[in-house]
């Protein structure tokens, strides 16, 4: 049997994390010894290291939970898991297509700081410079707010 600072040598995470996955329930084999320390059998270093996967997989403990519970419910639950896992891969691709997205601008916006830098253009970067430069980018500015009188 383990300790809690034993469990987090052997996972790689903090004593921290150990303590709040069990307290979450993520760690069904978990157990206490009679002055109620959570003790860390081989079972539950097993569940910590899955928790630890998935967690840096980017998944919820949410979903994780319910990771948890569909395999406590044994092998009758392995489409219900596969579906998760589908689901969840479809929400990280969808993260990194947005992150392309903004490594695209920040490219163009490093492109833009160094022609500035080499004085190819003006400083357009900053808002307060922006009523000077309006007829150079009118496409992206737009009329100020009509005031009521």
């Amino acid at each position: 049997m383990h300790t809690v600072k034993e469990a987090a040598l052997m996972t790689g995470l903090t004593e921290h994390a150990v303590r709040f996955y069990t307290d979450k329930g993520l760690v069904p084999s978990i157990q206490r010894n009679s002055n109620n320390i959570r003790m860390f059998d081989e079972e539950s270093i097993n569940w910590l290291h899955g928790v630890k996967c998935l967690k840096q997989s980017g998944m919820p403990i949410e979903v994780i939970k319910m990771y948890v519970d569909l395999c406590l419910e044994g092998d009758s639950t392995i489409p219900q898991r596969s579906a998760l896992m589908m689901e969840h891969k479809e929400a990280a691709l969808a993260k990194l297509e947005e992150a392309k997205r903004h490594i695209d601008h920040l490219e163009q916006k490093t492109a833009l700081y160094q022609a500035i830098l080499e004085q190819r253009t003006p400083d357009t970067t900053n808002p307060g410079n922006w009523d000077k430069i309006q007829h150079m980018h009118a496409d992206v500015f737009y009329s100020p707010p009509m005031r009521k009188a």
